[in-house]
């Protein structure tokens, strides 16, 4: 074969989903494709299936084993001129390595999946039956189950069927197996067959008619004597035909096994007799039964045996299935049984259990049958032993939310598929998401994702348990349920001690504040109470999905009293679907949202969901508009600032809010994954805001003591983090004031108008009010606090021309005009540019003394006590450590490469690594490290209403951060030993950049 048609087959495999070419090509080129090796449509058919090699791999078996030429041209000739067949066939090969085994020890048997009728297409126990008569031992047995197996399968993988209808194939398949291996089990012993009535009834998946591929099959045996047989010698022979048929189908034979039988649901469990009469079964349930054991009866179904003894028996028990919600602690005892059922999962496997784990498959079926075992007393039509079949009838009956039940069906069925999926590859008993690459590629492709199965499988398998998760506590915990539960039919009032009990599973601290909070929000018959009746349930799953409950629902109280007389808030909250969820995501992150909410409840109209707009930050020429507008309409300037602060309060919020939404996710919308991204939306939203409200205060000071024109001109620099645009909640304004006499005006009058400015503004922006104050810092003035607080735009000159040090030229770095005369502002940076950026880089002595000066701050200014691994300022990895590694950068190259030329840290970081000053994977590093540390600070002044750098030591107050930083209950110390990681690599790479010569 030429080197260019190599090329070009190894591409073509490339392109149609091969992940190891040379492997495919070879068996291409073998013996048994010989006569398709070019076959377009082959390729093609194998591109689509969940795993070309594996299918590619199982189809050469098949050819292998077929029994001479004749057999192997029937395969090839069937395959390419049949597309049902073709992808029926390698459909089933690329997806089950276990049944691709059996083709190869069963040859024949891919003729099972050439008819293509539409009576094949959703055969039901009858067929199934047919397909297994002629079984006569276990063996045989097992090669026609995994023959109709093999057709379920294909109904499967090619989409004729959807997950339900696998499901209810597979329980039918179940039926039918169940029927043979008694039959053969009664076959063997004519004696006991003739001496016993015996009934098989399905529990469980089986029962429920949504069985998995490779399950234990739940049965409970009852029996009654045939005619002339005693009682003891009936449940004799019961008992052997009854162990016979779970061996048949759960013992290892040279053709593997079908599946276990397990019987530990019948009563007293593995302790009790395999067998009883109905008499001894009802017995047992009417004085013994704990509350789980009716739950597993909801799904109770004859299978096999004796139909008229099943139904018999499902009759008799059926009414105590539904008088068990009657059961003193019925709710309670339902939610121990799923937290013990969590508990028990090793801590290594609960991320990747499917069926058990939070968020999983047995969280949507135990909320189901919760709501069916409470509500299913009097509406028969709940009475259904099939999750989604009953989930659509709690909908109908409006039990549960429509879109609820929607969104969960949704996430059930992708949860299901994906179990199918994994067990259908081995055809083995697992519930856990592989972690190997290759399994994920290949159980992502089968699920219909394609262009990135790993990372897309990931995405979609993380959503749907998150909103299964949300949807699950929704109902499950919802405190009314236990009332209803508990009380008589017809009768319906609030249980203050049931309610009391959900409140501490839901974990709130002070249940008894809470309950007091619950009730004043629910009672009366007014439409706010109403309201707040059908909110509540949701609200408080939301709440417990915080480090603080009792905080959020405090806070909500505290709004409902604000505003609860207000149409539009009512309204706001029944109607907008964001809004509810958002607000209490805002209510219980932490003290400075509601906080800022509070001294204007109306703000919560921003959490409206609309087009989401009302979250969105506002540019700065829309926030100065507004705010030059209203100290315009102002009386005076202390009214006018009064305005401008209540615009930045409201705009803090909305901001804080939008931040609090986007770091914990919505059911409707993920968290957000760029962690970049949040942090300088707030950087750049909260510098904005800032920078508008200089520019209104300047405004009305201005105009209160000159009228329209100021003896001189008069700017305002952002220094710092301001005019990095990355100020956080807590941050001060850092700047440098500059002006320049108007013509003819002499300079002490304007000295003296442009100080009395700066006064004025500082003292109205302080003034107490119950808006936040916003503190001027100009500290980093030429020669600091000991030099004067304005300077004409000459002085600057003269002081920068003769005594400027290296650390005020890295000042000046973040130096940008940010509010006032804007030519004066303009020349100012050109004054500056030269320092900042001096030709030729810094000299060695300079760049000596920022190193020394960055060591004195280490060491000089870390708080006492401080962990300084902790510390996300001066900590090692820190914001310090990044952001005067990056300045060093600026410094030295800024004067040949325009990019350095920025006063954003990210910005300038970036430019540094397309300029070649540090690599991709160093620079990557840094701004992990710099946004993480951002992040908790920002994190922190959220959770405690005030700055910090350093991460809180209260629990709740360190799991509230956690959780803005996406750590789940629990996971406080993950979240430290990530910070000390990404901060100690950080620093390694600081010392290398920063440090060396």
């Amino acid at each position: 074969m030429t080197p260019g048609r190599r090329s070009s087959t190894f591409t073509r495999l490339l392109r149609h989903g091969f992940t190891d070419p040379s492997a495919a090509e070879g068996l291409l080129d073998g013996p048994e494709l010989t006569p398709v090796r070019n076959d377009p449509v082959l390729l093609e058919a194998l591109g689509a299936t969940a795993d070309p090699d594996l299918a590619l791999h199982g189809l050469v078996r098949l050819l292998e084993a077929q029994d001479g030429p004749t057999a192997h041209r029937e395969l090839l000739d069937t395959l390419i001129a049949a597309k049902p067949l073709r992808d029926r066939v390698l459909g089933v090969l690329g997806a089950s390595a276990a049944l691709a085994d059996h083709l190869a020890r069963h040859p024949g048997d891919w003729h099972a999946l050439v008819t293509y009728e539409p009576r094949d297409l959703h055969p039901g126990v009858e067929e199934f039956e047919r397909g297994l008569a002629e079984a006569t031992d276990p063996v045989s047995l097992r090669i026609a189950y995994r023959r109709c197996l093999l057709s379920i399968a294909a109904r499967d993988v090619c989409g004729t069927t959807d997950v339900a209808e696998t499901a209810a194939e597979l329980a039918d398949l179940a039926t039918a197996t169940l029927r043979a291996a008694l039959a053969i089990a009664q076959a063997q012993a004519p004696a006991d067959a003739a001496a016993c009535r015996l009934a098989v009834i399905a529990m469980g998946k089986c029962g429920g008619h949504e069985l998995n591929y490779v399950s234990d099959v739940d049965v409970i045996f009852v029996a009654e004597a045939a005619e002339g047989t005693t009682e003891a010698k009936a449940l004799t022979a019961a008992t052997r035909l009854a162990s016979h048929l779970m061996r048949i189908c759960s013992e290892t034979t040279v053709e593997g096994s079908i599946w276990p039988v397990d019987a530990n649901l019948r009563p007293e469990g593995r302790n009790g007799p395999l067998v009883r009469t109905l008499s001894s079964h009802l017995a047992y349930y009417q004085r013994w039964a704990k509350t789980w054991e009716f739950q597993a009866l909801l799904k109770a179904r004859p299978v096999a045996g004796d139909a008229e003894l099943g139904h018999a028996y499902v009759d008799a028990l059926e009414p105590m299935v539904w008088k068990a919600a009657e059961r003193e602690n019925f709710v309670t005892d339902v939610q121990k049984m799923r937290r013990r059922v969590v508990e028990n999962i090793p801590a290594s496997e609960i991320e990747r259990e499917l069926k058990l784990g939070p968020g999983g498959l047995r969280d949507v079926e135990f909320a189901v049958q919760l709501l069916q075992l409470v509500h299913g007393r009097t509406d028969q039509s709940l009475r259904s032993g099939t999750t989604l079949d009953a989930l659509q009838a709690l909908a109908a009956g409006g039990y549960v939310g429509r879109e609820d039940a929607a969104r969960l069906g949704e996430a059930y069925r992708f949860l299901r598929a994906m179990e199918h999926r994994i067990q259908l590859y081995r055809l083995r008993r697992t519930h856990l998401v592989p972690v190997a690459e290759e399994d994920q590629r290949r159980l992502g492709r089968s699920l219909g994702l394609r262009t990135d199965p790993v990372a897309e499988l990931n995405r979609e398998w993380k959503r749907h348990t998150g909103v299964v998760r949300r949807l699950h506590e929704k109902l499950f915990y919802r405190p009314l349920l236990d009332a209803v539960a508990q009380l008589a039919p017809g009768e319906a009032r609030l249980s203050p001690e049931a309610a009391r009990e959900r409140l501490v599973a839901l974990g709130y601290a002070d249940p008894a504040a809470a309950l007091r909070h619950l009730e004043a929000l629910a009672s009366g018959v007014t439409r706010k109470a109403a309201i707040q009746r059908t909110l509540l349930p949701v609200l408080l799953g939301w709440f417990a999905d915080s480090a603080d409950p009792d905080a959020g629902l405090l806070n909500f109280r505290k709004v409902s009293d604000a505003l609860g007389k207000t149409p539009w808030y009512l309204r706001l909250l029944r109607d907008e679907g964001a809004a509810a969820e958002n607000l209490a995501r805002v209510l219980s992150a932490g003290r400075l949202a509601p906080d800022l909410l509070m001294r204007a409840p109306e703000a919560v109209a921003l959490l409206g969901d609309g087009d989401g707009a009302g979250l969105e930050p506002r540019g700065r020429a829309h926030l100065e508009q507004e705010i030059l507008a209203a100290v315009g309409r102002a009386e005076n300037a202390e009214q006018g600032v009064t305005a401008a602060r209540g615009v930045r309060r409201r705009e803090l919020f909305r901001v804080a809010a939008a931040d609090i939404v986007g770091s914990y996710g919505t059911e409707t919308s993920p968290a957000e994954a760029d962690q970049g991204a949040l942090v300088d939306r707030v950087g750049a939203a909260v510098s904005d805001l800032t920078a508008a409200t200089l520019a209104g205060t300047l405004r009305a000071v201005v105009r209160d003591g000159w009228g329209d024109t100021l003896p001189t001109r008069f700017a305002i620099m952002g220094m710092g983090r301001f005019g990095g645009h990355e100020l956080g909640y807590g941050s001060d304004a850092d700047v440098v004031f500059v002006h320049e006499p108007q013509d003819g005006v002499d300079e002490h009058e304007a000295a003296a108008a442009a100080n009395k400015v700066v006064a004025e503004m500082r003292r109205l922006l302080q003034l107490p009010s119950a808006d936040p104050a916003l503190l001027i810092d100009a500290g980093l003035r030429p020669e600091g606090k000991s030099g004067p607080l304005v300077r004409t735009l000459k002085s600057y000159e003269a002081y920068y021309r003769r005594w400027s040090l290296v650390w005020e030229s890295q000042a000046l770095l973040r130096a940008e005009p940010v509010a006032g005369d804007e030519d004066l502002a303009r020349r100012f940076t050109e004054l500056i540019d030269p320092l900042r950026y001096p030709v030729h880089g810094l000299g060695e002595d300079a760049v000596r003394e920022i190193r020394r000066l960055k060591a004195r701050m280490e060491s000089e200014r870390l708080p006492r006590g401080a962990d300084p691994k902790l510390h996300t300022k001066l900590g090692p990895g820190g914001l310090s450590d990044v952001e005067w590694t990056v300045q060093l950068f600026q410094l030295r190259h800024g004067w040949e490469q325009p990019g350095l030329r920025t006063t954003r840290t990210r910005q300038a970081l970036a430019a540094a690594r397309e300029a070649g000053l540090l690599s991709a994977e160093e620079a990557e590093i840094l701004d992990e490290a710099w946004v993480l540390a951002t992040r908790v600070r920002n994190a922190v002044m959220l959770v405690r209403g005030r700055a910090g750098d350093t991460f809180p030591t209260e629990p709740r107050e360190l799991s509230a951060v956690g959780r803005y930083l996406g750590y789940g209950a629990g996971h406080a110390g993950d979240m430290l030993d990530a910070y000390r990681r990404t901060t100690r690599r950080a620093r390694t790479v600081v010392e290398e950049l920063f440090y060396a010569d």
